[in-house]
C-alpha cells in the first residue's frame, strides 16, 4: 500500500506498477490473486489496473524470446508498448472513475498507518522465496539443450525445493500464529473465488481456440487468414482474439510465430502480443468478480483499442 495505495505518490505508484511484471513470470490468470489482494486492501484503481496489465505483459523471458524468434523490432515494440500500455490504461481507469478514487483516498487518509510487525528486509526475503517458487516451478523446457536456460531447467526442482524450504523457515521464524491464520484464510477465500471461474473459462477458451499443441473448434487457419496485412479489421480481430484466448506463460511466442509463418501481418502480431498475455476469458470472469462488470468492460475495451491502434502504427512502419 506504500507504493500502490490511494495515498501513494502517483509517479511512484505508476512507476512501480508498470514494471512490476518484469520480476514475475506469470500468465493472465496467475496474476489475479495478487491483483485481487492489493485492490481489496485499498490500492488505487489506476495503479492496480496498471499492475494487472503489466504482471503478465512485461515478462522479461517472454520479451527476450519474442526478440530472438520474431525479431528485435517486434520484441522492442512489445516491451515499450507493454510499459506504456500499463501506465496509460491505469491513468485512464483512474480518470474515468475519478470520483470513486477521491472517496477511496479520503477514506484511506482517515485510517491510521498499520503497525509493521516485520522489517522490510524480512518481508523482502519472504516474498522473494515465494516468487522463486512461482518462477522456477514453471520454468519451461528450452528449445536448445545447452546454455544457461537449459542448465537452470535441469535443476529447476532443486531450486524450487530450496526456495520452498526457505519460505517455510521464514514463516516459522518471523510470522505469528495470527499471521499464518490470516494468510490461510485469505488464500482459501481467493481459491473459492477464482478457481471455479478459471476452470470454466479455460475449458471454454481451449474448446473454442485450442492451445499451442492442438486445434480448437475455430481452426487456426481461419485466424491466420483474418489477420493478414495491416488493416483496421486485421488488427482489431487480432486484439479481440488475443484478449479472449488463454496463453500460458511464453506460449504466445510460438503461437504468433506459427501465425506469422501462415501470413499474419507484423501489426496484428504486435496487437495480439499486447492484448493476449494480459487478458483471457478466464481472467475476465475473475476480474469482473473483483471490481465489477462496468470497470471490467472498460478495462477490456481499453486493452483491445490500444492494442489495435499500436498494431496499426507498428505495421505502418
Amino acid at each position: 500500500m506504500k507504493y500502490l495505495g490511494a495515498k501513494a505518490n502517483k509517479i511512484l505508484a505508476y512507476g512501480v506498477a508498470s514494471v512490476s511484471g518484469s520480476i514475475l513470470a506469470v500468465c493472465s490468470c496467475t496474476v489475479l490473486p495478487l491483483f485481487a489482494g492489493i485492490y481489496k486492501m485499498g490500492a488505487g484503481l489506476g495503479p492496480a489496473c496498471a499492475f494487472l496489465y503489466s504482471g503478465p505483459a512485461i515478462n522479461v523471458l517472454a520479451i527476450i524470446l519474442t526478440a530472438r524468434i520474431l525479431g528485435f523490432q517486434l520484441g522492442l515494440a512489445r516491451a515499450v508498448g507493454a510499459i506504456l500500455f500499463s501506465i496509460i490504461i491505469g491513468l485512464l481507469m483512474h480518470l474515468i472513475y475519478r470520483k470513486e478514487e477521491i472517496q477511496k483516498a479520503d477514506s484511506a487518509m482517515a485510517l491510521p498507518d498499520e503497525e509493521k510487525s516485520r522489517p522490510l528486509w524480512q518481508n523482502g526475503l519472504y516474498f522473494a522465496s515465494m516468487v522463486a517458487v512461482l518462477v522456477f516451478a514453471n520454468w519451461a523446457k528450452p528449445i536448445q539443450q545447452s546454455g544457461a536456460w537449459a542448465a537452470i531447467y535441469s535443476i529447476k526442482w532443486i531450486i524450487t525445493a530450496v526456495s520452498l524450504a526457505a519460505m517455510i523457515v521464514f514463516l516459522a521464524m518471523w510470522f505469528s500464529k495470527k499471521d499464518l491464520a490470516d494468510w490461510t484464510s485469505s488464500s482459501w477465500t481467493f481459491a473459492k473465488q477464482i478457481l471455479p471461474l478459471l476452470f470454466g473459462g479455460v475449458i471454454v477458451a481451449g474448446f473454442l481456440l485450442g492451445t499451442s499443441s492442438g486445434e480448437g473448434v475455430i481452426p487456426s487457419r481461419w485466424v491466420s487468414a483474418a489477420v493478414g496485412g495491416n488493416s483496421l479489421r486485421a488488427n482489431l480481430f487480432a486484439s479481440v482474439a488475443g484478449a479472449f484466448m488463454y496463453f500460458a506463460t511464453l506460449t504466445e511466442v510460438p503461437i504468433v510465430q506459427g501465425l506469422v509463418s501462415a501470413g499474419m501481418g507484423k501489426g496484428p502480431a504486435l496487437a495480439l502480443l499486447l492484448a493476449g498475455p494480459a487478458l483471457s476469458l478466464p481472467s475476465m470472469l475473475v476480474i469482473r468478480s473483483v471490481m465489477g462488470t462496468k470497470k471490467t468492460i472498460v478495462f477490456i475495451l481499453l486493452v483491445v483499442i490500444m492494442a489495435t491502434i499500436s498494431g496499426m502504427i507498428f505495421g505502418a512502419f
